[in-house]
């Protein structure tokens, strides 16, 4: 197959009078490494959660950036962005958690546009007690395998491909 042929020629292909950059051995090892870190690992990671504490991940990173916040309170935009998720999604959790009495929502005083996330007493001791849960399955899972100069490399490499949600900005912090 020539770089301008083959299974990615048409829609989404390259643009008009652009080649098209077939992946390298190289770059098909390091993106294949990728994508499965991205879609297998989250499940590993919250496997033991929902399993000894009903927690799915994405809830456990929310909680868990409350109890480590000054007064164990954010804002929604910097909790969304400090958890990886949308604004969206998070008010969903938030919602939920709000339902168990993990967390309440209160408008930020220091400016009304905004609205505060805050972990209860009850959300904080559920915070305790899945963190060791947590911690052993990072630790199983993803530390242990890796020396300090992989710690470094992976802090590095995921520092450069940050992605932010579309809705954390300006706006997004509300």
């Amino acid at each position: 197959m020539s770089s301008t042929e083959g299974p990615m020629s048409g829609a989404g292909g390259p643009e008009e009078g652009e080649e098209l950059r077939w992946l390298s051995e190289q770059e098909k090892a390091a993106w294949t490494g990728l994508i499965s870190l991205v879609l297998l690992l989250p499940g590993k990671l919250e496997q033991p959660l929902r399993q000894d504490h009903g927690l799915t991940l994405f809830e456990y990173l929310v909680l868990s950036h409350l109890s480590e916040a000054p007064r164990r309170k954010l804002r929604m935009g910097e909790l969304a962005f400090l958890a990886s998720g949308s604004l969206s999604r998070l008010s969903n959790v938030v919602k939920r958690c709000e339902q168990r009495g993990w967390v309440v929502r209160t408008p930020d005083p220091a400016d009304g546009r905004y609205t505060l996330a805050e972990l209860t007493d009850a959300g904080f001791g559920l915070v305790e007690r899945a963190a060791p849960t947590h911690l052993r399955s990072v630790r199983g899972t993803v530390l242990d395998a890796l020396n300090a100069t992989d710690q470094k490399a992976l802090a590095r490499i995921a520092e450069k491909l940050r992605i932010v949600p579309d809705d954390f900005g300006p706006t997004g912090d509300r």
